[in-house]
């Protein structure tokens, strides 16, 4: 078990190309990332990724399933991407410049001691000033699919804004100049406010591009105070050559028991 944290997203990386975690005990798999990924109970974590076998080696070098703390399956995460990239260079599953398979597709990875650099899927189905209605507010929010799906509001003070309950619906920032961005995120899955989120990150950096606020690279900074950096090319009409930049910092590694698994 190997638990590496990027700009503050955690999560807990396994070598199952084997198979050896197809159930858990007699556990199905979304049941054991719930109970590992609760935090002062298990090992705790935004999500569970396992590394597994490619289904075509000559295109990629492994394949990963990602798991939120809430045991559903996910497309992409830009955090946990770069910290399975780094997961399988250190493990020597994959070398410094690697491919591998995701739900959202082959994501490229680059590694460079502590830092990695991966390369997003294209943006798709991008949608300015939805009116998006929460409690007694209409807000006007953005949509993009940076690999998952984010709706990115603007506000004037992130630090005021109550996160939890709000983020059911948005994601949202604070404009500081034209390459940095200042950014809080409710994470689906999680359920609850992240220190940090990278397809977040990505789908912020592209939506303030698109409404004329940023230019590439841009940088983001994450509510654990970490910055992300996001760059791009944008024809006016579609994004190109995305990349998401920054640490992923090993934590720990260890052996886990038994007892930490609960019903």
């Amino acid at each position: 078990m190997f638990e590496p944290r990027t700009s503050g997203n955690d999560f807990i990386l396994i070598d199952n190309r084997r198979g050896a975690l197809k159930e858990f005990k007699g556990r199905k798999l979304n049941r054991f990332a719930a109970a590992v990924c609760t935090h002062r109970m298990s090992v705790g974590g935004d999500g569970l990724i396992l590394i597994e076998r490619p289904t075509n080696p000559r295109q990629a070098h492994f394949r990963w399933r990602l798991f939120n703390a809430d045991g559903t399956e996910a497309e992409l995460s830009g955090n946990g991407g770069r910290c399975a990239a780094r997961f399988a260079y250190l493990k020597k599953i994959a070398p410094a410049k690697m491919v591998f398979e995701t739900l959202a597709g082959p994501i490229r990875a680059e590694i460079k001691g502590a830092h990695v650099k991966i390369q997003m899927p294209t943006p798709q189905s991008l949608q300015l000033d939805i009116k998006v209605p929460v409690r007694d507010a209409t807000y006007v929010g953005h949509f993009l699919n940076t690999g998952v799906p984010h709706t990115v509001l603007f506000v004037d003070d992130p630090a005021a804004v109550d996160v939890v309950p709000l983020g059911r619906a948005i994601r949202y920032h604070e404009i500081k100049n034209p390459r940095l961005i200042q950014m809080r995120t409710y994470e689906r899955g999680v359920e609850d406010e992240t220190l940090a989120c990278g397809t977040g990150a990505v789908a912020t950096a592209l939506i303030s591009a698109a409404l004329g606020q940023v230019r590439s690279p841009v940088t983001l900074i994450q509510r654990s105070g970490m910055t992300l950096k996001v760059h791009y090319r944008w024809d006016g009409a579609q994004f190109h050559d995305v990349f998401l930049e920054g640490d992923a910092r090993v934590v720990y590694a260890g052996e886990m028991r038994d007892e930490t698994l609960f019903t």
